[in-house]
């Protein structure tokens, strides 16, 4: 049996890529537009009264320190954090050379964090009053930017490293941490009743698209490069 064409071994990850980037943009612009003009979502409201115990005012059931505990775990995708994050993988990356890796990672975690401002300012859903807030927030409450931007970066960072680590333990063990850490994130949103669910569900799918979208560009980029060095 002859081998298979290049292109049927490897998927078109330029094209995956562009997919993911318009699915993600897409997906986040119109579900602002439709929550704009008035959609609501019956489970938002349900969510929030049952992280407070069914009382709409009450404090969180459990002990003092799991609140605590929470509001450090939120500030793991404040703004903060994680361009601390970012800059210190950058760094990390210039010391080993991955230039290609780097430039991704920049790109992704940067203009993932320019779309997520531009749909916050141009939907402003206002935060739920279901519950009280137990941290301050400021801003719009659509999409959730903690979990957006945690999502783009955590989840980027590790699938890129990914395409430049070879130990699968390592790998499984990178993705699986920024997954936990991604999902505590957006979790610990609604339970200090400062996002709607709903919010925390669309910055989850938008930075998971937005990720896949850069690692389908990585891929894609690597696989021509590589493809060069044997065709020279």
């Amino acid at each position: 049996m002859p081998p298979a064409a290049p292109d049927v071994r490897h998927p078109p990850w330029t094209i995956v890529a562009v997919a993911a980037l318009t699915g993600a943009g897409g997906a986040l612009l119109l579900l602002g537009a439709l929550i704009d003009r008035g959609l609501q979502f019956g489970f938002d409201r349900a969510i929030l009264l049952w992280a407070r115990g069914g009382v709409a005012h009450g404090v969180p059931p459990g002990p003092a320190w799991l609140t605590q505990s929470v509001v450090d775990v939120t500030a793991l995708g404040g703004p903060t954090v994680l361009v601390l994050v970012a800059a210190l993988a950058a760094g990390l990356l210039i010391v080993q050379r991955h230039w290609l890796t780097l430039a991704l990672v920049l790109g992704g975690t940067i203009s993932g964090s320019i779309v997520v401002t531009l749909v916050k300012a141009l939907v402003g859903r206002t935060r739920p009053t279901v519950t009280d807030h137990l941290v301050s927030v400021y801003n719009a409450s659509f999409p959730s930017g903690h979990a957006a931007n945690s999502a783009c970066v955590y989840l980027t960072l590790a699938l890129l490293l990914l395409q430049i680590t070879e130990h699968r333990a390592l790998r499984r063990y990178v993705l699986g941490a920024a997954l936990l850490l991604v999902t505590a994130i957006g979790c610990s949103r609604v339970y200090l009743g400062v996002h709607w669910p709903s919010d925390v569900l669309a910055g989850w799918t938008f930075g998971g698209l937005w990720a896949v979208a850069w690692w389908s560009l990585g891929a894609a980029l690597r696989l021509r490069i590589a493809r060069g060095k044997t065709s020279a």
